[in-house]
């Protein structure tokens, strides 16, 4: 029953974090106006509100207008339910699994802005470092010591490219590598940045080979960082422990 009950608040959650990518980049209120059809600005009602149910049962489309939603709305309400119900099958309800679930969410609506946009709002990591502060005080992550030497971890190697190279790395990237150091620690925050330097290089190669996209076409670079981070919160150990038992042999 508490997974049935994890899994209805994530999609609930995943509704809300729409909201915030849809307005955010915009600088509007994630609160008023109320919910609407973007395109005919018609008022949303409770039965057009229900998380991923109303998607289906209209179909896809605006019921005033036709207008197409989209399936990144679903996308996002499902994934978030996900990523909830994972980090409470790993940490229980704790605050752990609260800071976790946290940065989870804020991962969420970053990660969809840079990679619309290439943009991460100042507002978002603001947000994201008070409430690990809070986190932190409250127990829900790891010791001041560790959180600052992430915070260093994180953001000091992506400070150097965007110094070497300011085409390649923006100022938001090196603040949200800042960000996942403080909530994960140095350790972590390396691997992190390492394996988002992976993803991002061995996908845009891919994407470029396929003539999608082009050597000067810029990189979401937040995108794979949150990507990695969902990587290393689930299964940080286990790569760990491969990586080091395959450099020993």
């Amino acid at each position: 029953m508490d997974y049935v009950i994890i899994f209805l608040c994530g999609l609930v959650i995943g509704s809300f974090l729409n909201v915030c990518m849809d307005r955010i980049p915009k600088g509007e209120s994630v609160v008023r106006p109320p919910s609407h059809c973007e395109s005919c600005g018609n008022r949303l009602g409770w039965s057009e509100l229900v998380p991923v149910l109303s998607f289906l049962f209209l179909k896809g489309r605006c019921r005033r207008c036709g207008e197409k939603i989209g399936w990144r709305l679903p996308g996002v309400e499902v994934g978030s339910a996900l990523l909830l119900l994972g980090l409470y099958y790993l940490h229980g309800a704790n605050l752990v699994f609260a800071a976790h679930s946290f940065f989870a969410a804020l991962l969420l609506v970053i990660g969809n802005i840079d990679f619309r946009y290439f943009r991460i709002p100042n507002s978002l990591i603001v947000i994201g470092f008070i409430a690990g502060v809070i986190f932190l005080f409250l127990g829900g992550l790891r010791d001041p010591a560790d959180s600052l030497l992430g915070m260093i971890a994180g953001g000091l190697p992506l400070l150097a490219l965007s110094v070497l190279s300011p085409q390649g790395m923006g100022g938001g990237d090196v603040k949200l590598g800042a960000l996942a150091g403080f909530y994960l620690g140095w350790h972590q925050a390396l691997a992190v940045i390492f394996l988002s330097a992976l993803l991002a290089s061995g996908t845009w190669l891919l994407l470029i080979a396929a003539g999608i996209k082009s050597r000067k076409d810029p990189i979401p670079f937040g995108s794979f960082m949150a990507l990695s981070v969902f990587i290393i919160l689930f299964w940080g150990p286990q790569l760990e422990e491969w990586y080091v038992y395959t450099l020993m042999r």
